[in-house]
């Protein structure tokens, strides 16, 4: 029989790692905030131009759920880069209402500008990061990603019904 006490205290323990893995997050957050801010965007439009340009197609449905940004955000940023000479819209074959938005010349020419810098440091950091931890470190923050991603739909976000109404599309 396990003691209470030991159960209380493993708790414990999970909780304290927790709250480091929080501030550790809360830290990142907190640096893209300020990198934003430099860089003279907001974090929703730094997000989504780092959504948007690794050249692959994307959609702008696809970026509220992946990113984490409401769909009348993305909707208003597209908007106005379209305006801007930043970013086109393609049709997608069997989609009626949804298209993938690709950047002009002059978007990749601005994201370039904007975003050579951050992936410098991010990429200087991961080096170092998996030059301490290992390439292990990769795939365990996915994993703990995934799974309270899971634990919070199953225990917390979903209604009577048992449907998640949120903006993760699984």
């Amino acid at each position: 029989m396990t003691d209470p006490t030991d159960r209380g205290k493993k708790r414990t323990d999970l909780l304290k790692k927790i709250r480091r893995i929080m501030l550790a997050i809360n830290q990142i957050d907190g640096i893209y905030y300020l990198v934003s801010k430099k860089t003279g965007l907001g974090e929703n439009e730094l997000a989504l131009l780092y959504a948007i340009a690794d050249g692959g197609l994307h959609s702008q449905k696809e970026i509220s759920a992946h990113w984490l940004i409401p769909k009348t955000t993305v909707n208003t940023i597209i908007h106005k880069y379209k305006e801007e000479g930043l970013v086109f819209l393609e049709s997608i074959e069997g989609r009626r209402r949804e298209m993938n938005i690709r950047l002009t010349e002059k978007g990749q020419a601005l994201c370039q500008e904007i975003l050579g810098p951050i992936y410098d440091c991010e990429t200087a950091a991961l080096k170092k990061t998996l030059s301490l931890h290992g390439s292990a470190f990769i795939k365990a923050f996915d994993d703990f990603s995934s799974l309270l991603e899971n634990e919070f739909i199953e225990n917390m976000l979903t209604d009577e019904d048992g449907k998640f109404d949120g903006f993760i599309e699984k």
